[in-house]
């Protein structure tokens, strides 16, 4: 296994990752990342197929566990309860009774109130340059789940706060100030959803919460924790996911030109699917290796990580013509951005059907939309997504 170099927040690396992923591909389907000190996967092949090998998860093995510092301790309770986190028999029990409210059909109801949140937020628009990251590609997520788990969208702006000090405890770069804002914030959202469960199990509503309280599934229910825990899983996984698919989605489709004919109604799935090949909002994932394992010419150890390169995988030119070519008429094929294996994201509908509404409204109602400036990336690796996305109507 060759070795490579990158550190995950060198400037031009965060900007465009794809040049360095395009060399570790080169040196083969694993390569050893130095910056990460553990095994890469790079390629679509090696990706999925750690995904789908039950021999790897994201539980880390218990004789792995250090003692963790006390200021962590709100954080690590809602982890310790995360779906993310959890392997079977733990992961099967959480995520059946989370689908069971979380279906297919409650993703589908939200169609409408989504054309009309889009239609609402673009009329206030200003005519002079502004940020469409915050004020449509932000606001679709966040007040969508304020809506489907039945709290106030006037408290969006607190739920945004909150998520975003969590999901930085996930990023290249972490300090000690991110892990005491993290912990903060983890207090203050179970503090808040606390209230609403307890007021829920007394007066149910046509609610997501009210639904994960009911959920059933061979007579056991989710406990406190693990009903905190999903809530907000699902704020913040969602939201940074949608967000950012929304705004690298609209950047690219302004930067290469694409017409109104990628976005009508039989070509719209095949353009959200190269979107998110194209540049997804998240790269990296990690998983544990749970036993001896032999894999393309490297012997893992039990506890041994690896890092799965979403990023890499999504380019591979061995899986996908030109893969650094934009292309939305290429043919629907499974693309890594939502992970894989029984962790695929339970969310993924969800982002799909508010890509699938937001764009064509967008660029129905704005056809003069285009860039005012450079987008920028956040440095927030593994994280990719813009610091704002400033356009003109």
């Amino acid at each position: 296994m060759k070795t490579i170099q990158q550190s995950p927040t060198e400037t031009d690396f965060v900007q465009n990752p794809y040049p360095f992923y395009d060399r570790a591909r080169q040196l083969g389907d694993l390569v050893y990342w130095t910056d990460y000190n553990m095994p890469a996967a790079v390629s679509h092949n090696a990706v999925q197929e750690v995904f789908r090998d039950r021999r790897f998860g994201t539980e880390k093995p218990k004789e792995l566990e250090q003692p963790q510092p006390d200021h962590l301790t709100p954080w690590l309770n809602v982890e310790a309860h995360s779906l993310l986190e959890a392997e079977p028999p733990h992961h099967t029990r959480l995520r059946s009774l989370v689908l069971r409210a979380f279906t297919s059909r409650a993703i589908a109801g939200l169609s409408d109130d989504l054309e009309t949140l889009c239609h609402r937020l673009i009329d206030q628009f200003p005519d002079a340059p502004f940020d469409l990251l915050s004020a449509y590609c932000t606001q679709i997520p966040v007040i969508t789940i304020c809506r489907l788990l039945g709290v106030p969208e006037d408290r969006a702006p607190d739920l945004l706060r909150w998520s975003h000090a969590m999901v930085a405890m996930y990023q290249a770069g972490r300090t000690e100030e991110t892990e005491h804002a993290a912990a903060r914030a983890t207090q203050d959202f179970t503090a808040f959803l606390t209230g609403y469960i307890e007021t829920r199990r007394s007066q149910p509503r046509d609610d997501l919460i009210t639904s994960l309280i009911a959920a059933e599934d061979k007579g056991e229910k989710l406990s406190h924790g693990e009903l905190i825990s999903t809530c907000i899983l699902l704020l913040n996984a969602g939201h940074e996911a949608t967000v950012h698919s929304l705004g690298n989605g609209v950047k690219t489709l302004l930067e290469t030109g694409i017409g109104p004919e990628a976005l009508t109604h039989d070509a719209i799935d095949a353009t959200i699917e190269e979107i998110l090949r194209y540049d997804p909002p998240l790269h990296l994932f990690t998983r544990y290796a749970y036993e001896e394992i032999d894999l393309y010419g490297h012997r893992f150890q039990r506890g041994d990580q690896i890092a799965l390169l979403l990023g890499a995988a999504n380019r591979d030119p061995a899986h996908w013509p030109a893969p650094n070519r934009f292309d939305p008429s290429r043919a629907i094929t499974t693309n890594s951005s939502f992970g894989g294996g029984i962790h695929f994201c339970v969310g993924a509908p969800l982002a799909r059907l508010e890509m699938r509404i937001a764009l064509p409204i967008l660029f129905q109602r704005c056809p003069k939309l285009r860039l005012h400036g450079q987008p920028r990336y956040a440095l927030t690796y593994h994280f990719h997504g813009l610091t704002e996305l400033m356009v003109e109507t």
